[in-house]
């Protein structure tokens, strides 16, 4: 096999893509559940959003796997180890294999990433190791850390290639303590966890998430940002109306997508919270600060 064809990730950028999609948002009745165990959404042909079903499990979080020269990324696992109801594993295969009959080349790596360790964002690890050629990235901080080669919370991004897709990652507290931001520039995608998305935002930290958030700001209002992404819907269409813990019904979901205007009323809802203990609501999403 001769030189691959080397795709552009860097010229035109943001790429466009498409998000007018309808998620799968569970069923009525979870015995007569229909949906898939993970929807699939080509945003471009290098670049895929998955959510996982609320029968499965009720926090049906996305993921994100994006493909660069050398190798793709996916951010984050899923809330089910189990393969035989959550078959992740073989979902990124195909992916992959499909990819690379378009796109053909030897020795294409994987790499596993995660926007944070709580149980929602790693459960489905365990299904990629002895993956040929993949290499899963702990999500504690120490792994984390270590492999993104942050020294403290305010340092200069990291950047990770992909083969000439080039993501950057930064320390994002205040959610958990080793949560991070993704920014991908040829989609304009800034990934954002469980920090940021149309629901029910829990803050561990105030201070920090407060120190995050501003980092976030500083950073759209200096790089393209098309969509801000986190890994949950939990509002309604509603404006202000928010589902239920362990819902697994959501008909009237808000889109998935925030705007960096999103984030901006975000900052400012800030202010109005000052940091005071209890749950806050606004039209996009609901500060939620314990009182501890």
């Amino acid at each position: 096999m001769g030189a691959p064809a080397a795709i552009d990730f860097t010229s035109g950028v943001p790429r466009p893509g498409d998000l007018t999609v309808s998620w799968i948002h569970g069923s009525e009745s979870a015995k007569h559940n229909t949906d898939p165990d993970i929807q699939v959404h080509a945003y471009n042909e290098h670049t895929f959003v998955l959510r996982q079903n609320m029968a499965v499990n009720y926090e049906a979080p996305f993921m994100f796997l994006l493909f660069g020269n050398a190798r793709a990324v996916l951010i984050d696992t899923g809330a089910t180890a189990a393969a035989e109801f959550f078959p992740l594993r073989r979902i990124v295969d195909g992916l992959v294999k499909a990819w690379l009959a378009a796109h053909p080349r030897e020795g294409y790596g994987l790499l596993v990433l995660h926007t944070h360790p709580h149980g929602d964002h790693i459960a489905g690890d365990a299904q990629f190791a002895g993956r040929p050629d993949t290499l899963v990235v702990d999500a504690e901080q120490g792994g984390a850390w270590e492999f993104f080669g942050f020294t403290d919370d305010d340092g200069p991004p990291a950047r990770i290639d992909l083969g000439g897709r080039e993501l950057q990652c930064w320390p994002s507290p205040g959610h958990h303590s080793a949560a991070v931001t993704f920014y991908d520039r040829y989609t304009g995608f800034l990934l954002t966890g469980d920090t940021v998305y149309p629901g029910r935002l829990y803050i561990q930290d105030w201070a920090a998430f407060v120190r995050t958030i501003d980092t976030l700001v500083r950073f759209c209002a200096e790089n393209p940002v098309s969509h801000v992404l986190g890994c949950h819907i939990e509002m309604a269409g509603k404006p202000g109306v928010d589902y239920p813990v362990y819902t697994t019904y959501q008909p009237d979901e808000a889109p998935l997508q925030l705007s960096v205007d999103d984030l901006v009323e975000l900052r400012r809802a800030i202010d109005v919270v000052d940091g005071r203990p209890g749950r806050h609501v606004f039209p996009r999403f609901v500060l939620c600060l314990d009182g501890d």
